[in-house]
């Protein structure tokens, strides 16, 4: 199982859930990884870590009062200064929905937009590395945008958070760049504009690997979520979508 004591600056480096339901989620996606979940820390807002094999792989986090969001998965790009983030961010067409703050001793967090509207987070660690494993089954596995506006989004990520993009494809109906990590990609930018619904935003999405897709999807149904794409066979292997019962969704990838 792929081990990272320290994600390299730009990859993908920890995810966590706002949900309407803490106790809710904590059930479901135990029961659906095999995760274990901690206590609710109320220092930090009740948020809790995700256990897998006694490795942090998620955090989870109760919906903020009055947030216009909640029950969505969010991403985590690492960086050397969440502060520096928002500055970019700023500099390049973005704009700054979080500004850098610490977190205890565990690192500092900010949150930016790109010019496509997509959020995404910045990490900068401390004593929270952020996920300590990922890549395999009941893990995170990969970390896509689906972006409306590629042609500002690509170089949006190269210079606010030191990507180089690597093209996987430049066709006209499928044009996509991903960053790597040892000559493994770890997260990819997908021209999506002629594939999202219509009024659904530029977004991040996460993948958790399965080992069987299909009895994982069996389970997503036993715990009370949702089905919302049965599996695919792609180049990339078979993926399928479902949600948590509160509508937390997600991708499943074998």
């Amino acid at each position: 199982m792929p081990t990272r004591t320290l994600a390299p600056v730009g990859a993908p480096c920890w995810i966590d859930l706002m949900t309407s339901d803490l106790g809710g989620a904590a059930v479901f996606y135990s029961g659906l990884f095999g995760w274990t979940a901690e206590d609710p820390n109320p220092e930090l807002g009740n948020y809790f870590n995700f256990r897998h094999d006694d490795v942090r792989v998620a955090g989870c986090m109760p919906t903020m009062p009055g947030s216009p969001v909640s029950d969505v998965w969010s991403v985590y790009l690492a960086t050397d200064d969440a502060a520096q983030v928002n500055a970019n961010a700023q500099t390049h067409g973005g704009a700054t929905v979080v500004p850098a703050m610490a977190v205890a001793d565990l690192g500092s967090m900010s949150v930016v937009s790109g010019p496509d509207g997509a959020v995404i987070g910045a990490w900068q660690r401390g004593t929270h590395p952020g996920f300590g494993v990922h890549g395999e089954a009941n893990t995170p596995r990969w970390f896509e945008l689906h972006t409306r506006d590629y042609a500002a989004a690509v170089p949006f990520y190269r210079d606010v958070f030191a990507w180089e993009p690597v093209t996987v494809s430049d066709a006209d109906d499928f044009r996509m760049v991903a960053i790597t990590d040892n000559g493994t990609n770890v997260a990819g930018i997908m021209d999506a504009a002629g594939d999202l619904p219509e009024g659904m935003p530029s977004h991040w999405e996460v993948y958790f690997g399965s080992d069987d897709i299909e009895r994982s999807l069996v389970t997503v149904t036993e715990l009370g979520g949702t089905i919302l794409q049965t599996p695919v066979e792609t180049p990339y292997g078979h993926i399928a979508a479902a949600a948590d019962p509160y509508g937390g969704a997600f991708k499943l990838v074998q």
